[in-house]
């Protein structure tokens, strides 16, 4: 049974714009209602206030103009992989294996699919900075777009602006979409697998988790397994959560396995089954093996420190070349001012999302939202936590897309429910936590922009004691309390962002 969105008298608060709480879509899988309207997509869908089109353009323009600026400065950014790219440019054959040379005589230590969209525009372009880059600056434009498209779709243009917007001045994402690693790739596929497993969390359609399967698949091929990491929880979610019979559930998840082993597997058989002779070197392998160096030196070795090459990482009070674990490592001193600004926001968001929708049915599509991701948040972290092989500080990239989207959702559900003073009260805390937080940051660099620290912390304080009565003040107020204390939120990496693009980046290690 679907429902048509009530097109005569909707929300008063934009922050709430949004399907209606359990409706489904009346075009089922289109996201568009039926009937003459549906001609009307081009300017957004018709519920919508006139605002909403022209500001998710704007934010994906200002985000390309962002990421654009200045990118020639990077040069060839990471020579390693431009290598390859050059080698791809030039034979087909080195395009197919990720070679470092056109001869074909050793490949990079990774997949290739990461090089395919630069090696195609340097085709195109010929050698150059911007041939090598631009491709990775399309690849951050569409990561926001869909994490704006998934919070939107549960949570309404308002929610979806601000996941974007918190994506897209995240400064490790600022760093990666213009770099010529292979995060960039595995960021927006694994954004696009998490979207399209929501798709399926609303009518249980199996096409969406097979697409999703397809997706985690190809991620496999820019970063092996990092790629997996969110298969837990996705799997976990839908296995619970998805409004079919149990029966139906297990066969989708398997057919979306299926899809994974097709699309990432293709490439590896061919590779495996190519007769060493006539195919390069498999470059960080031991024994000329991909599966060898999936599950070696870029795999389980990544996580306990056993692979080749690797002086391990710290665990508790110790520490190695590659950082000390422990459960505050994202927010030490060398990986905190990258990505973890909002954190502390995002993890109480999530947990009042959580209450929020305790008492909700099994299928509630606003917790599963939660936990898908959420849920790929704390796996991610965990793991980057405790991993004590090779770990360098722009993986936390991957971070960025699933801290976004439980901003954007959790600020939006509470926001909703602002008139509960326990809701007024955790939208403030997750205000308060982010400036407090945003000063200490910034206090560890004391001589760059000294007074924004206290611009977040002041503003931030003040803003949240503005959203503790956010239920009893009129909504002009409340509306000036939440912009306050999303401009002190997102000040502090905004700033952070700003220095990053302004200066040029190479290396195989970049900050």
């Amino acid at each position: 049974m679907t429902t048509r969105y009530d097109q005569t008298s909707p929300p008063a608060d934009p922050a709430t714009w949004g399907p209606p709480e359990g409706a489904r879509h009346a075009a089922p899988g289109t996201g568009e209602p039926r009937g003459p309207l549906a001609r009307r997509a081009w300017r957004g869908r018709p519920e919508d206030p006139r605002w909403v089109r022209p500001a998710f353009l704007g934010l994906l323009l200002a985000t390309g103009l962002l990421y654009l600026y200045g990118l020639s400065a990077s040069g060839y950014a990471n020579s390693f992989y431009s290598a390859a790219v050059q080698a791809g440019s030039e034979s087909w054959k080195a395009f197919f294996f990720g070679s470092l040379d056109a001869a074909n005589a050793i490949t990079v230590d990774k997949p290739p699919a990461s090089l395919w969209p630069m090696e195609l525009s340097v085709r195109v372009f010929g050698l150059n900075s911007w041939a090598i880059l631009v491709p990775e600056v399309l690849m951050g434009v569409g990561t926001v777009a869909v994490v704006y498209a998934a919070v939107r779709r549960r949570s309404g243009p308002a929610a979806g602006l601000i996941a974007g917007a918190v994506l897209a001045l995240t400064p490790v994402a600022a760093l990666m979409f213009r770099f010529n690693n292979p995060d960039a790739m595995l960021a927006l596929l694994m954004s696009v697998a998490c979207y399209l497993v929501v798709r399926a969390l609303e009518d249980g359609r199996t096409k969406w988790l097979v697409w999703a399967g397809a997706a985690i698949g190809f991620a496999f091929l820019a970063k092996t397994l990092q790629a997996f990491l969110i298969l837990p929880a996705l799997a976990l979610v839908y296995g619970v959560c998805a409004p079919v019979r149990l029966r139906k559930r297990l066969g989708q998840l398997a057919l979306a396995t299926l899809a994974l082993v097709v699309s990432g597997g293709w490439w590896v058989a061919a590779v495996e089954l190519w007769p060493a002779s006539s195919r390069p070197y498999v470059g960080g392998s031991q024994n000329n093996s991909f599966l060898e160096l999936t599950f070696g030196y870029n795999g389980l070795g990544r996580l306990n420190g056993e692979e080749t090459g690797s002086v391990g990482g710290g665990g508790g009070a110790g520490g190695g070349q590659w950082g000390e674990t422990g459960w505050d490592r994202m927010f030490n001193a060398e990986i905190g001012g990258q990505i973890s600004w909002l954190l502390p926001a995002a993890l109480i968001l999530l947990v009042a999302g959580l209450v929020l929708t305790r008492k909700a049915a099994r299928t509630d599509l606003a917790r599963a939202s939660f936990l898908v991701w959420g849920g790929s948040l704390l796996m991610t972290m965990v793991v980057f936590s405790y991993m004590a092989g090779i770990f360098h500080q722009y993986y936390t990239v991957a971070l960025a897309p699933y801290l976004a989207a439980v901003v954007g959702t959790g600020a939006a559900a509470l926001w909703e429910k602002r008139r509960a003073l326990w809701a007024s009260l955790a939208l403030a805390a997750a205000v308060t936590a982010t400036a407090a937080w945003g000063y200490v940051l910034l206090d560890r660099t004391p001589d760059y922009l000294p007074w924004l620290k206290w611009l977040v912390l002041v503003g931030g304080l003040v803003a949240a004691l503005g959203l503790v009565f956010a239920g009893k003040v009129g909504r002009r107020v409340a509306l000036a309390a939440a912009g306050l204390g999303l401009v002190a939120a997102l000040a502090g990496p905004t700033a952070y962002t700003l220095s990053t693009v302004q200066e040029g980046h190479t290396g195989s290690i970049v900050t």
